[in-house]
């Protein structure tokens, strides 16, 4: 029985390399490699050996015959693929369009003992894409690595920006966990660079800086009534059902019975899933105490979803939006508003997106009225906010859809419509892009200084797409290092383990962070739960400082 790729899938590409047959595509050498939404198993080449599911770090690959009901369609979206033209193979022509990037299998420069000394490597945030560079470093050079977060605890975005319900996608953690205890690793969490140090003194210690900084602002809709109390950004409320130390655990106000999301990408689905999602299910998540007992008391029945473009063009992945046909008693709904959209689904084949809205209720909705009994999803396109309405607080969007506009009562908005990069002290910055100017990953003007993840690249791609973002900001580093470009330390890294300490007496090491795993499994284990965590930040330093004898003193 052959093996099928469902919803979780990372496109890190870890299966594609361990595959005896070749049968999973597109593969890094392939031109659809990176802007497909997940990779594919050909049913008529896979010889069921399972090599790929063991490898998988997100558990997103299994039998076709073991698939439960709601991700059976998986085995025929995997089989649709190498449908009609079939797989995409490497490109012989030049690739289309000025951005295209032609990711390749992760690779580096063949180093010697002898081309340079073991190199020491700072690298700025513990989320994924500065974990695949840190992972590239380590197992593929004798480097000693510094890993510094603000934040008292590792993860990034595998931590706090992945959905609660998501647990196999946080799996990818316990890949990235294992370098945390590396012997030529020293973690510095809680540290905050421009504030306890700065860049330059970190570049002072180490003969290179990887900043992996990640995107963590959101965009705005730049519309009157956006500051409205009740009007907020999906990124704010991730941060809130994750537990993130910066969101406040009174922050979000779950009275009202319907919500506009603006946005159609995986975010927003998030968004919508979990306000309506059954909080006995969410019980058994690692979501934040706080946020289940909020949606407990939840009065919200309704979420709307605007999209300015029809359904062929969502920014949302099938596999996200087949996750929500099948979310426990709640109807998703189509607003059929403007004919262009029955059209787009009707005609969809089996590879667009818009087909999968195929056999999902269609209703012309009357937003000025409550919402219909019932938990639903409504999915609104061709529809654009202009305003958002209220005198205190929000009361009602009002929304452009073709020539005509209609207001929308609702409590609460939340804005989708994407991350974007802050400044970076000490390094340069493209306001246009919330991006750092680089040559393949190194800074433009600052030797030793280089960029990985949505910080380099822009805030696209999963999960997956850092681990050749990294191989490809690790080989430029190493080049570098060859070459002789690299400045030489004034001070040894153990120099700036002093220093952190001095300037900031709560700074988590391994041992501590290993005492923050330990609290929060612990805990969750007597809650019947996988974790509960830790939502502050002076929760988290004082469970490493029990855990760690000596620590901050």
């Amino acid at each position: 029985m052959t093996y099928a790729i469902t919803q979780t899938c990372c496109s890190d590409a870890t299966c594609v390399a361990v595959c005896p047959v070749n049968c999973i595509h597109p593969t890094p050498e392939e031109r659809a490699f990176g802007s497909t939404e997940m990779l594919h198993i050909d049913p008529a080449t896979c010889i069921a050996c399972g090599a790929c599911a063991d490898a998988c770090p997100v558990d997103a690959i299994f039998p076709v015959d073991r698939l439960p009901a709601e991700q059976r369609e998986y085995a025929e979206i995997n089989a649709a693929y190498f449908a009609g033209e079939g797989a995409e193979t490497a490109p012989e022509a030049a690739p289309d369009g000025p951005n295209f990037h032609a990711w390749g299998e992760p690779s580096f420069p063949r180093v010697l003992p002898a081309d340079f000394a073991p190199l020491k490597v700072a690298v700025v945030g513990t989320g994924p894409a500065g974990m695949y560079a840190a992972q590239d470093l380590l197992l593929h050079t004798s480097a000693e690595v510094t890993l510094i977060d603000r934040l008292p605890v590792a993860g990034g975005l595998v931590r706090y920006g992945v959905a609660p319900d998501h647990p196999a996608t946080k799996k990818v953690g316990e890949t990235f966990a294992r370098f945390h205890a590396h012997p030529r690793v020293r973690m510095h969490l809680g540290l905050d660079v421009g504030t306890d140090v700065t860049p330059e003194e970190i570049a002072a210690h180490h003969d290179a800086v990887i900043y992996a900084v990640g995107a963590s602002a959101d965009r705005r809709l730049s519309i009157p009534g956006e500051e409205l109390p009740g009007s907020i950004s999906a990124t704010g409320f991730v941060a809130w059902y994750n537990a993130h130390p910066d969101a406040a655990q009174d922050a979000i106000d779950l009275s009202a019975e319907r919500a506009v999301v603006v946005g159609n990408g995986n975010v927003a689905l998030d968004v919508a899933r979990i306000l309506l999602a059954d909080p006995d299910t969410l019980a058994r998540t690692d979501i934040a105490d706080h946020a289940l007992r909020a949606l407990r008391d939840s009065t919200v029945r309704e979420v709307v979803l605007l999209a300015r473009r029809g359904p062929e063009d969502a920014a949302y992945t099938r596999s996200e939006l087949l996750a929500l046909k099948h979310l426990p008693d709640v109807e998703l709904v189509v607003d059929d508003h403007d004919p262009r959209i029955a059209s787009a689904v009707d005609a969809a084949g089996p590879r667009n997106k818009a087909g999968v809205l195929k056999g999902v209720a269609r209703e012309r909705i009357d937003g000025e009225r409550p919402p219909a009994p019932g938990r639903r999803i409504v999915l609104r396109f061709h529809s654009e906010p202009v305003e958002v309405l209220g005198e205190d607080r929000v009361d009602a969007v009002r929304v452009r859809a073709g020539s005509g506009e209609r207001t929308i009562p609702a409590g609460l908005v939340l804005r989708a419509i994407g991350y974007r990069g802050r400044p970076v002290a000490g390094l340069p910055f493209d306001e246009t892009t919330g991006t750092v100017p680089h040559e393949g990953g190194r800074v433009q003007g600052l030797p030793g200084t280089y960029v990985v993840g949505w910080i380099k690249r822009g805030p696209s791609g999963g999960i997956g797409a850092n681990r050749t973002c990294a191989a490809e900001t690790v080989s430029t580093l190493l080049a570098d290092a060859v070459a002789g470009a690299l400045p030489a330390p004034a001070h040894p890294p153990r120099a700036f383990h002093r220093l952190a300490r001095r300037r900031n007496r709560q700074v988590v090491d391994a041992k501590g962070l290993a005492a923050i795993e330990r609290a929060e499994t612990a805990r969750g284990r007597d809650a019947g739960r996988p974790r509960v965590k830790l939502a502050t930040v002076a929760e988290l330093v004082s469970t490493a400082r029990a855990g760690r004898p000596g620590l901050l003193r």
